[in-house]
């Protein structure tokens, strides 16, 4: 039997008929006309899309839709995958290929069955399991990380403890706010030693991750697997260890783990939105391991910076948009370069399926709700604190703590609302940074703050210039 099944021009013809009438015509001609289809190996349905945003419109927008035409032609689920490609492969059947129109693609490749986004189906198999098993995203490697002057050291010293793992820097402490590329430095660390050394044990995890399948292990009495699991590692990354918070059987664990690694000579990378001395409710001694070796602030990039992450990201998606765009976008966006990279791929994608971008006020009602919120998501949760603690004459740990008198109550539940509406936070998150309260309190405390609000002028009038005195800041 041949490696590869083609599909019948009939049952493409079916998917498309289904996506037609799902989708309309208008949605279907923009992201369907110009793919075609095949099965490969009997269960994996391949897409062939002419380029890059094609691919991640279809996934971002239809990819349920789709997977359900193809499962209703073929009887039966598939895998859903794509291959890039510039021209029609063999036995694919094929609609009218789109023109791109502001939008051209500047580099081709034809990669047959192997999809841009899908690393475990790539010629380098054996080695993209390895990076798979440690928790590793292939895209997030130093050849794709933008180096400004925000970021300079701390990728010198991602390079350097990448070199020699568990000899300088150990541990190494990232820090800064979300979206800066703390993951990123993070992920190539881990990437470069297992490139330098194959059979390092690399791991990559949350510490949500590790407190879930720390949880596991209680309730299936598995300790021996879990320890197994991150004692044995040459490398141990930890992200976002500020989850770490008030989790004392956790942090328990953790700090036996951070031992036994670090007096084995073992390599240590962790990573928070603020610096080992800022993360509220973290025991001393887990605060002085984090500060033993270096600690380095990712900061926001500067506009050039900003610019120069545009271009690379454009290059990736492989088409190319007009310089005052990409300057837009820069000038608009400041905070976070996930941001950043959000709106130019939506701009992108636009630009690619639909036309040109006229124009900057064009641009600016394309992108409202990015530049409307980018303001806002420099402000975190600990300046909320700080600014209504100051606003009520209280301590940070008064809000984050057990007790419950008049004038504290009110003030965690300020918080809670500001929180909740100028940062957006999902409920359970908010609970666990005012000292791991529900999700229910989160929710009394904003409709409680929502009614005051609008029975009593002079308390929404304190409200509004707390929230303004945080945007400005």
């Amino acid at each position: 039997m041949p490696s590869h099944l083609h599909l019948q021009p009939t049952a493409w013809d079916q998917i498309c008929t289904i996506l037609l009438k799902k989708l309309g015509q208008d949605n279907f001609q923009r992201c369907f006309s110009g793919t075609t289809a095949r099965i490969a190996d009997g269960h994996r349905f391949i897409v062939n899309v002419p380029n890059p945003i094609h691919q991640l419109w279809i996934e971002s927008n239809f990819a349920g839709t789709l997977a359900d035409a193809a499962a209703e032609v073929l009887g039966t689920a598939a895998t859903i995958e794509y291959s890039i490609a510039n021209d029609t492969q063999p036995g694919f059947p094929v609609a009218t290929q789109p023109q791109l129109k502001a939008a051209r693609v500047i580099s081709t490749r034809q990669d047959g069955d192997r999809p841009l986004a899908s690393p475990h189906v790539t010629a380098e198999v054996s080695s993209s399991r390895s990076f798979a098993d440690a928790g590793l995203n292939l895209k997030f490697n130093f050849d794709s990380f933008v180096v400004g002057t925000n970021c300079s050291y701390s990728a010198a010293v991602a390079r350097a403890v990448s070199e020699k793992p568990g000899r300088i820097y150990n541990p190494l402490f990232f820090y800064g706010a979300t979206g800066l590329g703390k993951t990123h430095l993070m992920q190539a660390i881990g990437q470069e030693v297992l490139m330098r050394k194959k059979k390092a044990i690399v791991r990559y995890v949350t510490s949500e991750q590790f407190t879930n399948e720390f949880v596991e292990a209680i309730k299936k009495h598995s300790f021996t697997q879990f320890r197994q699991k991150y004692r044995k590692v040459d490398v141990l990354l930890i992200d976002d260890v500020h989850f770490f918070e008030g989790k004392d059987s956790t942090q328990e664990e953790f700090f036996h783990t951070f031992n036994e690694l670090f007096n084995n000579a073992k390599q240590i990378v962790l990573a928070s939105d603020r610096p080992p001395s800022e993360i509220k409710n973290l025991e001393s001694r887990l605060v002085s391991r984090f500060e033993w070796g270096l600690t380095t602030q990712i900061q926001t990039p500067d506009f050039e910076t900003r610019v120069a992450i545009l271009r690379r990201k454009m290059s990736d998606f492989n088409v190319s948009l007009d310089p005052w765009i990409l300057e837009f976008i820069a000038q608009r966006v400041r905070t976070n370069v996930r941001r950043l990279e959000g709106a130019l791929m939506r701009v992108a994608a636009h630009v690619s399926l639909e036309g040109s971008m006229q124009n900057e006020s064009t641009l600016a009602a394309f992108l409202h709700d990015v530049i409307d919120e980018e303001p806002t998501k420099s402000i975190t949760v600990d300046r909320v604190q700080r600014a209504v603690a100051n606003q009520y004459d209280l301590r940070v740990s008064d809000l984050t703590g057990p007790r419950r008198p008049k004038n504290i109550a009110e003030a965690r539940q300020v918080a809670m609302y500001l929180t909740r509406h100028m940062i957006k936070l999902p409920l359970i998150q908010i609970g666990e940074e005012f000292g791991g309260r529900d999700h229910g309190t989160v929710i009394h405390a904003c409709k409680v703050i929502t009614q005051r609000m609008s029975e009593t002028h002079d308390f929404r009038a304190m409200v509004d210039r707390l929230s303004a005195k945080l945007k400005e800041a």
